[in-house]
């Protein structure tokens, strides 16, 4: 439905719509980039529910738009006639043309993202019932791996429901029973990636970007010796990095500022602990698939078991929550900020809290972490306490 409405609107107002249909984001930001386009547009409900489908616009160099355009855009939703479109006549008309093409040329593209071929790799997929679930089948098979996957059959309404990154219990469990060399889960428009080792172990965004930072230094690529986390990170991310000589840069939860704080800095990695990971020489957008790619490439350089890749990374315990809220910043009262004092005064130096508004969702996020996991536990509770005044609390 959001799709055919895009395509009218574009074209009367005298737009041509290239149609790509059932794709990522990643492959519309190449696909806007390389093809000279004057913007992408992406529906999208990213992790979420089918409910929860939205628009995404990117530039035509692939990048998300800034807050500026959003707020225009915004404002012309609110009162129309703040803005007036045009509409075309007669040969002025766009044209919908059908452009499969630009997603094959993303598929080519990922092709060559490694210089290594995954042969003897039994490898689990999740493609959370959503867009990756047919381009990335197709690339993993055409390097050479024996694929197994869950999170195929999109019908419109199951997208992310109990499968994808936010949801790695199904493969887990596909990757122990199957005796898989590791698994990657990724979210409804294919721009995250989680990992699963061989014995069902978890390796979230930190952990990846772990992996990633020593591939790329062993390579003699990763510039400056520096990554970009999120505040979301985990202090043991920036510490193990450390004692390796690579240094980490945080910024605000997003990937939207994770590349930028990427542009400003000059590193060619970063990403966050959900997942997305922008890999500078690859793409200026999070890539669930590439990220998987250069996983199992490490994988195979190194020779090791996927429990083994992360060998070396020592991660805090770390509490989180989500506390559903009516008004996000009307949360964020007196009483919270005098809860968070009190649990940072306790955690000490080397703990840390954070609360903060859900990007996506009507949901306060909190964050504990320290060296003691059930100290943790309690400041977490207390917090969430405070910011739901009794209120619904989803724990994560």
């Amino acid at each position: 439905m959001l799709e055919y409405a895009l395509v009218a609107g574009l074209t009367s107002a005298g737009a041509d719509a290239y149609i790509m249909h059932v794709t990522t984001t990643p492959s519309v930001s190449f696909a806007a980039r390389c093809g000279m386009f004057d913007c992408g547009i992406v529906i999208s409900a990213s992790h979420n529910p089918f409910y929860d489908n939205g628009i995404k616009l990117l530039t035509g160099k692939g990048e998300k738009l800034g807050d500026e355009v959003i707020d225009l855009l915004e404002n012309y939703l609110d009162d129309p006639s703040s803005y007036p479109v045009s509409r075309a006549d007669g040969d002025a008309v766009g044209a919908a043309i059908d452009y499969v093409a630009g997603r094959n040329s993303y598929m080519a593209h990922l092709m060559t993202v490694i210089s290594v071929p995954l042969s003897g790799m039994k490898i689990g997929l999740d493609c959370a019932n959503g867009a990756a679930y047919n381009i990335a089948r197709r690339v993993f098979r055409s390097l050479g791996a024996e694929v197994h996957a869950v999170g195929c059959r999109p019908d419109g309404l199951n997208v992310n429901l109990k499968v994808g990154s936010t949801h790695i219990s199904a493969l887990r469990a596909l990757v122990r029973e199957r005796g898989l060399d590791i698994g990657f889960a990724f979210d409804g428009d294919g721009d995250r990636c989680i990992c699963v080792d061989e014995d069902g172990g978890v390796i979230d965004g930190d952990g990846i970007l772990y992996i990633l930072a020593r591939s790329l230094s062993d390579e003699g690529a990763l510039a400056g010796k520096k990554i970009v986390a999120t505040v979301m990170s985990n202090t043991g991310l920036v510490r193990s990095l450390g004692e390796l000589g690579i240094a980490v840069e945080r910024c605000a939860v997003g990937d939207r500022f994770v590349y930028e704080k990427m542009c400003r800095c000059g590193a060619v990695l970063g990403g966050e602990q959900s997942g997305h990971i922008i890999i500078g020489k690859v793409e200026n957008t999070g890539d669930g698939i590439a990220t998987a790619l250069c996983v199992a490439q490490a994988m195979k350089n190194w020779g090791v078991r996927a429990s083994e890749l992360t060998d070396g990374l020592k991660i805090f315990p770390q509490v989180c929550a989500s506390v559903a809220v009516e008004n996000k910043q009307a949360a964020f009262s007196r009483v919270v900020a005098e809860e968070k004092a009190r649990a940072e005064a306790l955690l000490g130096s080397g703990g840390r809290v954070l609360v903060r508004p859900s990007g996506t969702e009507n949901l306060i996020r909190i964050m504990v972490e320290g060296e003691d996991e059930n100290l943790c536990v309690r400041l977490c509770e207390r917090l969430s306490a405070a910011v739901s005044g009794g209120g619904e609390q989803c724990a994560e």
